[in-house]
């Protein structure tokens, strides 16, 4: 994939050299407010696993990690394999500078390239900023599961919200 920039913000493919500043920068990002379960990774290996460097993309800034996109198959199911489920996650420091918005948009024509129609994914309702994020982003909402978790002592919802590529 050709690197995509803009400023100081690069948009490239992931590399195994990513996993450990990306770990760090979950633990910063990931709270009861934005995720019903924070992850917690084990190694580095345990990262790759669950995040392998064929399924991301990293934001950099000035040339330090400061976040990703990547995507998984929802299921295991061929009849959906043309829909992907999304995670993204940018440092704090550099939230709100439009990196998110670049990832988001790297990462539709990247999965397109690669035959997926339908991007999806899930945001605690909790979690207002990203909601409006992803609807300026070009997601709806397709659905909601009311009280799906039980956080910090109060219900949540679980907010379903997809955009189609083609």
């Amino acid at each position: 994939m050709e690197r995509i920039s803009e400023g100081t913000v690069n948009i490239r493919e992931s590399q195994v050299k990513d996993a450990k500043p990306l770990m760090r920068i979950d633990k910063l990002v990931w709270n009861s407010r934005n995720s019903p379960q924070i992850p917690v990774w084990q190694s580095r290996t345990h990262y790759l696993r669950n995040c392998p460097p064929e399924n991301q993309l990293v934001a950099e800034w000035d040339g330090v990690v400061i976040g990703c996109i990547g995507w998984r198959p929802p299921t295991m199911m061929f009849n959906n394999a043309h829909v992907a489920e999304l995670y993204i996650v940018v440092h704090p420091s550099y939230q709100g500078r439009g990196v998110g918005r670049k990832l988001m948009e790297s990462a539709k024509l990247y999965t397109l390239r690669r035959g997926i129609k339908k991007l999806r994914l899930r945001v605690l309702s909790t979690n207002e900023d990203a909601v409006r994020f992803y609807l300026r982003c070009g997601f709806t909402i397709e659905g909601r599961l009311e009280r799906e978790y039980r956080i910090d002592e109060r219900y949540v919802d679980d907010i379903l919200m997809s955009c189609w590529l083609i």
